[in-house]
């Protein structure tokens, strides 16, 4: 029997995204196995403290884990914060994680798919995470795969995997010298997430994720992903605080559960097969001018 790793789970004031995300865990195989601990931050002005609340309500009815633990924010953290300071907290006890925030639905196959991972390269120091979106790609790729860095919607580590985030994105900047490892940090330069380190260096944003994925990235580590989504995005409806409205990322989940064992190496069909999606949805090339105007809009800032 698999020992299953802690669900954290980060929500705010969307009610019902927060419905469909746990509806969607309590369906899992090994929910009831697993326990979750829930951070809900709180409002960050009066014209939100109604919805939190109304979440918070919803909070307490919530059953079908073998424990809950809901911990309930007395000041405003923002996402950001919350996120890097629940991750640590748990992952400190309990030595592992598996992290959810409140707009992702995730397959029935996604917590067993995250456990088997995470027992299967617990000893691979190569391999820093596991995560459960893919993008939807028009190769057909392997059943499961490693890219270099690391990544945000649905994902697992263990505490040897997190204690390697470097919190200070300036130290993070400083190391893209390389214009050929800023290509590959950016998906053959279909992403500007170069850019997007460098606002969070600057103070511009707050994004944990930015610096998650560059502190895996240039330690060479590896993630796991499945070939067929375990994870939907549900959050891309401008109800969020990074998003605004798109339907590029929606996916159908996988129905079947995933073989986790694979070679660790990063795959190249996959990385291109990234790139290419990437390219794809990236609006037409603007005049330089309005440039940063652009990359402001793709990274929510």
């Amino acid at each position: 029997m698999l020992n299953t790793a802690p669900i954290v789970l980060f929500v705010y004031n969307r009610l019902d995204h927060t419905k469909k995300t746990i509806e969607a865990l309590q369906e899992n195989l090994l929910a009831e196995e697993s326990e979750l601990y829930i951070y809900a931050d709180a409002a960050k002005n009066d014209a939100a403290a109604d919805t939190v609340q109304l979440v918070r309500s919803y909070l307490s009815t919530v059953t079908g884990f073998k424990n809950i633990h809901i911990r309930l924010r007395e000041t405003n953290l923002g996402v950001d914060e919350n996120v890097i300071l629940g991750v640590t907290e748990v992952i400190n006890e309990k030595g592992r994680v598996i992290v959810l925030e409140d707009d992702l639905v995730t397959s029935v196959y996604f917590l067993k798919y995250m456990n088997e991972a995470l027992a299967y390269y617990e000893h691979q120091e190569q391999v820093i995470s596991i995560h459960g979106y893919s993008y939807p790609v028009k190769d057909k790729l392997k059943e499961a795969f490693f890219l270099k860095g690391a990544d945000c919607w649905g994902w697992a580590t263990w505490k040897r995997g997190w204690d390697l985030i470097e919190l200070e994105g300036q130290r993070l900047f400083d190391q893209f010298t390389d214009e050929q490892l800023k290509q590959e940090f950016n998906f053959e330069n279909t992403y500007p997430y170069v850019a997007a380190l460098e606002q969070q260096a600057k103070g511009n944003t707050s994004h944990w994720d930015i610096r998650w994925y560059a502190s895996a990235f240039l330690r060479g580590k590896l993630t796991l992903y499945p070939g067929q989504s375990l994870v939907r995005n549900i959050g891309h409806d401008a109800s969020g605080t990074h998003c605004g409205v798109s339907n590029v990322y929606d996916v159908e989940l996988a129905q079947y559960p995933v073989n986790v064992e694979t070679e660790i190496v990063p795959d190249q069909q996959a990385y291109l097969a990234f790139a290419a999606f990437l390219r794809a949805i990236a609006p037409p090339a603007p005049r330089k001018k309005k440039r940063f105007r652009w990359i402001s809009k793709i990274l929510g800032s």
